[in-house]
């Protein structure tokens, strides 16, 4: 008896609200039928407490530049935050990630036109502050569910 691969398909939508604009992101992620044909060490299903899970993150901005686009959005399983920047050359981007105590608990920093990524999230409320040039240019509230 031959084995066939059997895709399934699911969607899953992501609105991210900056301002006027809205952005909608979709993937579609195809899943083989048969554990055996995933490739050698994965596993057909998420391994790990379904508690850690993150669910969702939302990015609510309260100042946006109108010189540089900054950019704070999930990846398509809501489990890390990419932060990229799109403005004058030769700038440098920080991000810092406060808790709602105020501490620091996460820093990034970025040049022109370049992304990365911040993987250790934990849930719960934040507040964010971009900076280029000792200069706030943009800040808000990141929700981690």
């Amino acid at each position: 008896m031959s084995k066939t691969l059997t895709l399934k398909k699911t969607c899953r939508l992501l609105y991210l609200f900056t301002g006027v604009s809205v952005m909608s992101l979709s993937l579609t992620i195809f899943t083989p039928a048969f554990a055996s044909d995933l490739p050698a060490g994965m596993s057909p299903r998420p391994t790990g407490n379904s508690n850690d899970t993150i669910h969702s993150i939302q990015v609510n901005k309260s100042l946006v530049s109108k010189k540089n686009k900054i950019r704070l959005f999930p990846d398509a399983k809501q489990q890390v935050l990419f932060f990229s920047a799109n403005g004058e050359d030769r700038k440098v981007y920080q991000l810092y990630l406060f808790d709602m105590d105020g501490r620091l608990v996460n820093q990034a920093s970025i040049r022109n036109r370049e992304t990365t990524v911040l993987t250790t999230l934990a849930e719960g409320n934040y507040l964010f502050e971009v900076f280029t040039d000792d200069e706030r240019i943009e800040n808000g509230h990141l929700v981690v569910r």
